[in-house]
């Protein structure tokens, strides 16, 4: 009799269990004949982007990635709900479609008479109502004091500067000897910077290129070097470092160059530091000048380097 009843119990148990499953699966599942819910996403969030272009102009936007739509039709290329506001220098704004593209993303209204083409850091903006064309690369958020930008599409890289530091496009390192000249652009420190000091007023630093290099390294950069580091990675940026001092009538020169291997022609930033040995001067006449804060101020410099695809 006691072992009916608890059969009757447990069964009673299993039963209560199906049922309830059961039912959980009933209210999860939809009914036949009827649409599922439709599954929530979180859409990617607008990125806004400066750009400076060779002309001297401005450029803002701010891209709306979309969603992507399925080809409604077979062999046909899915659309883009994505849409790009472009701003220029003026305060004039535009809302661009994303378009047909092979190559980057592609914006233009309906009869593609202003078309925004970015392709990696880079962008092209053509306007053939106001026959505008310009070549524009991304320009880095400014870390603090450097409020320069210079912009080069035929060098294809944006970077940022203090305001007072004289830019020379013509520069060419020349340690190696005539012929083998090292091309770039030098970015010299204002006279104030060394005023009262040690410091000579031609240190710099400089972005150079070689071309026809199978592998990228700053060693091609130095005419001697008295260390290196293979690899330094910083941020999402990869560099190959070497270092060279020397002294002449009581002059040093310490160099420091951070080149980007993979780069093509070979990218590389140089620092340039040039002073007079402190224990040569009368005592008292000048300071000794604050080597690591002139450091610094180059580090947050090439930390702004944008290389153009």
């Amino acid at each position: 009799m006691k072992s009916s009843i608890k059969f009757t119990l447990i069964f009673g148990i299993v039963v209560l269990i199906a049922v309830g499953v059961w039912m959980v699966l009933r209210i999860a599942s939809p009914a036949p004949g009827s649409n599922p819910k439709p599954v929530v996403t979180t859409q990617p969030a607008d990125v806004t982007v400066a750009y400076a272009c060779d002309a001297g102009i401005a450029i803002t936007a701010t891209y709306h990635p979309g969603a992507v739509i399925p080809p409604a039709t077979p062999g046909e290329p899915p659309k883009s709900t994505g849409t790009v506001i472009v701003t220029l220098a003026d305060g004039k704004k535009m809302t661009l479609p994303q378009a047909i593209s092979a190559d980057g993303a592609r914006y233009a209204n309906e009869d593609e008479s202003t078309v925004f083409w970015n392709k990696g850091r880079g962008v092209m903006y053509t306007d053939s109502n106001s026959k505008t064309s310009l070549n524009c690369i991304e320009v880095a958020i400014d870390p603090g004091g450097l409020t320069e930008t210079y912009v080069s599409s035929t060098r294809g890289f944006s970077l940022r500067y203090p305001k007072g530091y004289a830019v020379d496009e013509s520069y060419q390192y020349q340690e190696f000897g005539p012929g083998k000249e090292i091309a770039g652009v030098k970015f010299t420190i204002p006279e104030s910077v060394a005023t009262g000091t040690n410091l000579a007023t031609d240190s710099a630093i400089s972005v150079e290129e070689i071309p026809n290099l199978e592998v990228c390294t700053a060693d091609h950069f130095l005419n001697g070097v008295s260390s290196s580091t293979p690899i330094l990675v910083e941020g999402d940026v990869t560099y190959s470092v070497a270092s060279s001092t020397g002294a002449a009538a009581g002059n040093r020169y310490d160099e420091t160059v951070y080149a980007i291997p993979g780069t093509s022609p070979c990218i590389a930033v140089r620092y340039t530091i040039h002073y007079g040995v402190f224990e040569n001067y009368p005592e008292g006449s000048i300071t000794r000048f604050d080597e690591q804060a002139l450091t610094d101020r180059f580090d947050a410099i090439r930390k702004t380097l944008v290389l153009a695809p």
